[in-house]
């Protein structure tokens, strides 16, 4: 199934990056038979998006990507590479490098990062249709609702009292039951959407008018213990984006 008739207009973009410190070489480590930052290529073109860029400083991941179906036309920098590195500047690059090598530039860039690798094709999908039916929206990103809100937390000054976040927040107020506080979101990596129009005509990915998309509660990693939650996940529960590593073989 394609992005209906989007497709030249739509690129997933998986930023892999060498040199992590947490977990080393986390986004080609294995899991479940395949390098991290192949099942965000899966997910990709399982959604029906036929083209699908690596963003990455190493030339070891830019062989790896391309044999799971990935496209590396670049090398990005060290400077752009390091762990304070912003997700906008990899994003400005790529369309930079685009527009200018290849006269061309898709509107649509779905970020997939390989740290959240569990992913349903058809949420990725549904998230482009969001967005390329309402011209309005700067971005798209997904989040999920957090079970307890942090309206009940709180903050202690120098002397160890309380602080509420708010003025309004007393101890007794945020000791109240949570669904008499405001739903919170929180962005989870499972599938972001900015606009090459947007990005290029301002400083930041997402501006003001950012959709959010309410997306299942997945887990992203971080962490060694992280890395083997979603290799528990995996064993248990399977993932459609292992159909698209069948059609490889």
């Amino acid at each position: 199934m394609q992005v209906s008739d989007t497709t030249n207009k739509v690129i997933a973009i998986v930023p892999a990056r060498s040199g992590s410190k947490g977990i080393p070489d986390k986004n080609i480590k294995d899991l479940g038979g395949f390098p991290l930052l192949a099942l965000s290529i899966a997910a990709a073109k399982l959604a029906g998006i036929n083209k699908v860029w690596v963003s990455t400083d190493s030339e070891e991941y830019a062989r790896i990507a391309a044999r799971f179906g990935g496209e590396v036309p670049f090398l990005r920098s060290k400077k752009i590479s390091s762990d304070t590195s912003s997700d906008y500047e990899f994003m400005l690059h790529a369309m930079n490098w685009h527009k200018k090598e290849l006269k061309s530039l898709p509107e649509y860039w779905v970020h997939l990062r390989p740290t959240t690798p569990l992913r349903d094709p058809k949420i990725i999908q549904e998230a482009v249709r969001i967005i390329t039916e309402n011209d309005s929206l700067d971005s798209l990103r997904s989040a999920h609702e957090v079970p307890e809100s942090p309206f009940k937390w709180f903050l202690k000054d120098e002397n160890n009292m309380f602080q509420g976040l708010r003025e309004d927040l007393t101890p007794e107020k945020v000791n109240e039951p949570r669904q008499n506080f405001p739903k919170v979101y929180n962005p989870n990596g499972y599938v972001d959407i900015v606009k090459a129009s947007h990005v290029l005509n301002s400083s930041n990915l997402h501006g003001k008018d950012m959709y959010v998309l309410e997306s299942p509660n997945v887990s992203e990693i971080d962490t060694v213990e992280d890395f083997e939650f979603i290799k528990y996940q995996l064993t248990r529960n399977g993932s459609p984006l292992l159909k698209y590593f069948e059609t490889l073989t």
